[in-house]
């Protein structure tokens, strides 16, 4: 007899319409973005495919968390997961995290003003990026960049260093200090600004992930009280729904990446024959193999928990969501490390897929914050 399925696991099941949505959304990518677009991609010399993304914008995908009354879908953080995951199974490249999750998160906060920008997010016509970081480390309240005001407006001058589709984006959110020294988590305030202001350059990275990353200089931007999301003073309030929410759609698509690599592993074992046999009847690659399922199922379950915890109760999300990106990136760690293993020598060139899913994966681990700065805050809410 089965056991009976708790509360918990009730609440981890996919619903029929998530179900429809995920079975839509991998059939979709595997024929418009498979692994070797981002290899086009990436010899072409281009970020992303605009036209990938106004297909996205022509299913929704772009408002999943917009609201109705601005254009969007409003689906929901499950629902955000879920297309972050398949995304992360062909490592689709697009602006969807920046925009569609982090972006359209902080601008639903600001009210009837932000509308317009809503809309836009929700037609694919608008792209933005977080210029958040400024060292090595994702640590929001070591922001350094001043705000200097003068007279009724801002002036902002700083770097910022590691930008997530910064080259390419037409808006940027910035958090810039308005008061206090670097440490403090009051005194930052979160401006919205054209990315073709005066004063602003833009110098593209080349990153390992093949993904659209730039450096960000600041030279007296100008900026009103009108660019202003949230208030004065406390940009962090204003900024926490979008990296809550940010942190759990790259949480899910790194656990997305973490299937799709298993996936190709697991085919590539059935196939390459060693000694008269498949590879893959060797009793000690079973093991990981099966071991690494399991990593991934545990994986999901706590990213989908995360998604349904910002959907119902999003101010106690912060536990929630670092689970989710602490266990994602080292279930992901796991996978592509295997994958490359399991390949042997192929696996270490540049004419096999597998490896791009190593490089995002690197990439993906450290952005909004790494297994560290995550479990570290899950040991602070567990009194550790």
């Amino acid at each position: 007899m089965n056991a009976p399925i708790n509360a918990m696991t009730q609440s981890l099941l996919e619903t029929e319409d998530e179900v429809m949505l995920r079975d839509a959304a991998r059939g979709f990518l595997a024929d418009a973005a498979p692994v070797s677009a981002l290899r086009a991609n990436r010899d072409a010399g281009r970020a992303h495919d605009p036209a990938l993304w106004a297909e996205m914008a022509q299913m929704g995908w772009t408002g999943v968390l917009v609201p109705e009354d601005a254009g969007g879908a409003d689906m929901g953080h499950r629902a955000a997961g879920i297309l972050a995951e398949e995304m992360g199974r062909t490592l689709a490249a697009s602006p969807f995290l920046s925009t569609a999750v982090i972006a359209a998160s902080v601008l639903r906060q600001a009210g009837p003003r932000a509308t317009g920008a809503l809309q836009a997010i929700a037609a694919g016509d608008a792209t933005y990026a977080l210029a958040l970081d400024e060292g090595p480390k994702f640590a929001p309240a070591a922001t350094a960049m001043r705000a200097e005001r003068q007279g009724n407006a801002f002036r902002l001058s700083g770097v910022k260093a590691f930008v997530a589709d910064g080259s390419t984006a037409g808006r940027v959110l910035v958090l810039a200090r308005t008061s206090g020294v670097a440490g403090d988590a009051k005194g930052l305030t979160l401006f919205e600004i054209d990315a073709a202001r005066a004063g602003l350059d833009r110098h593209a990275l080349s990153t390992i992930d093949s993904r659209d990353h730039a450096r960000l200089v600041f030279d007296a931007v100008e900026a009103t009280g009108d660019d202003i999301i949230g208030d004065l003073d406390n940009g962090l309030a204003a900024l926490r729904p979008g990296l809550h929410a940010g942190q759990a759609a790259l949480a899910a698509e790194l656990t997305g990446l973490a299937g799709g690599a298993a996936a190709i592993t697991l085919g590539y074992l059935k196939d390459r024959r060693q000694f008269d046999r498949t590879i893959g009847s060797f009793q000690a690659l079973q093991h990981r193999a099966a071991h690494l399922w399991s990593e991934i199922e545990v994986t999901a379950s706590a990213i989908a928990n995360a998604g349904r915890v910002l959907n119902h109760t999003p101010a106690d999300a912060s536990l929630a969501v670092s689970l989710a990106k602490a266990r994602a990136a080292q279930t992901a760690k796991l996978a592509v490390s295997e994958a490359v293993q399991m390949h042997g020598g192929i696996g270490m060139t540049d004419a096999h897929d597998i490896g791009f899913f190593m490089k995002r994966a690197r990439v993906g681990a450290e952005w909004l914050g790494d297994y560290g700065h995550h479990a570290a805050i899950i040991a602070s809410a567990r009194g550790f």
